[in-house]
């Protein structure tokens, strides 16, 4: 049994609660933190594009819980590292007519862009405004929820920019996070706290939840119009529908800290990664579940119930990003903190069944499936970008 340590989210709300208690002093503490192995495979591992080959049937790193795992992977089909170099890589998101992956990262507060056809990598887009989630729509429209902002975006054909939604009931939102399309022309999102950080984003102004000391100069390095928000909101979902109106579909009660979210193939079953609290969020905290509602005709949600706790091996796989393939299995990024060979994507069958998992030697934060036969998964992972062929195909258009 792996030690369960400190997930990428908790350290964070860790070192908010002490930015927060510098006024005040330090408390003495003593940490029970363990020094984490440097390989998950021994012998040391290279994924890199000039390392020895190493599968001969089924890669190393691709594990079964299941018989029926073995169907929708691929034999032969190893994982590869395609790039390296962000400080937190996040919302990969594949553009199939320009046969383009793009993604955020979000520390460096750049989106990258790597092609296809000869494997380039450049910056896609910078400034970004600390963009996380990225996907695009049914016509071919890039979707972006931004940190910094406070908002969610859509890239027209024509270069233009769109807002699609700032404020619910004239509040700003937290910070949000992922964004998909719907069939309908809507586009659902989720509004977690999580770039209300230096890292990630901006802090509250002085007197906000995440500087409630205004020991922090939210302003600096910022442009001038960045600066006077502070969290007013609950953690929710959301829908934007055509006309631009917003509803909130999910409250905090219904779902936590509300992270990545995916439809099932069918639009019936909505996918949310209830991630742990976030900067300055006094809430009652995602438990690292993944919660599926029903989707009712009216659009509206019913039937929350708890998809699965993500537990393997007694080892909590903390989900972020989720997206769905054709036969319904649900792909999640998995965010084992320090219990090294557990971070990489679980796979669970429609009935919350563990399928398998794919271990990758960084926290994954999340996942999309791609290619001109959208039968390749990215998991942008930490640092890192990796990608593996899968025997199945992607639901949805990214």
């Amino acid at each position: 049994m792996k030690k369960q340590e400190l997930s990428r989210r908790q350290a964070l709300v860790a070192m908010s609660a002490a930015t927060a208690t510098l006024a005040t002093g330090a408390v003495n503490a003593q940490s029970s933190a363990v020094e984490p192995p440097s390989t998950i495979t021994s012998p040391r591992r290279d994924f890199g594009p000039g390392a020895d080959p190493n599968v001969y049937f089924w890669d190393p790193d691709v594990i079964a819980a299941d018989d029926r795992f073995w169907g929708v992977m691929q034999p032969n089909a190893p994982i590869q590292r395609l790039w390296t170099g962000a400080l937190w890589a996040e919302g990969p998101a594949w553009n199939a007519q320009g046969r383009y992956l793009v993604w955020s990262d979000i520390p460096n507060n750049r989106q990258m862009r790597w092609l296809e056809d000869d494997g380039h990598v450049s910056e896609f887009r910078s400034p970004s405004n600390n963009s996380n989630g990225n996907s695009f729509d049914f016509h071919g429209r890039q979707l972006s929820a931004e940190h910094l902002t406070r908002r969610v975006v859509r890239y027209e054909n024509d270069g233009a920019t769109t807002i699609l939604a700032d404020r619910f009931d004239g509040k700003r939102f937290n910070s949000p996070n992922d964004i998909v399309a719907h069939p309908d022309g809507s586009y659902w999102f989720t509004d977690p706290p999580y770039g209300g950080q230096l890292y990630e984003g901006a802090p509250d102004a002085p007197g906000g939840p995440t500087n409630p000391e205004g020991l922090l100069n939210n302003r600096l390095g910022q442009p001038p119009e960045i600066g006077d928000a502070v969290r007013e909101m609950e953690t929710a979902c959301y829908r934007v529908d055509t006309d631009g109106n917003v509803t909130r579909v999910a409250s905090e009660e219904d779902a936590p800290d509300p992270n990545g979210l995916c439809f099932s193939p069918d639009y019936k079953t909505l996918y949310v990664a209830s991630t742990g609290k976030g900067p300055g969020d006094t809430g009652p905290g995602g438990q690292g579940n993944i919660i599926a509602f029903d989707v009712n005709d009216d659009m509206t949600l019913s039937n929350r119930r708890v998809f699965t706790e993500c537990m393997v091996d007694d080892v909590k796989c903390g989900p972020d990003g989720v997206r769905c393939d054709v036969a319904g299995n649900v792909w999640a990024s998995s965010n084992a903190g320090r219990n090294v060979g557990y971070s990489g994507v679980t796979v669970w069958a429609p009935d919350g069944t563990l399928l398998g998992r794919i271990r990758i030697p960084e926290i994954c934060g999340n996942v999309c499936f791609g290619g001109p036969k959208r039968n390749r998964l990215f998991m942008a992972a930490s640092q890192s970008i990796y990608s593996v062929y899968v025997g199945t195909q992607g639901a949805g258009p990214a």
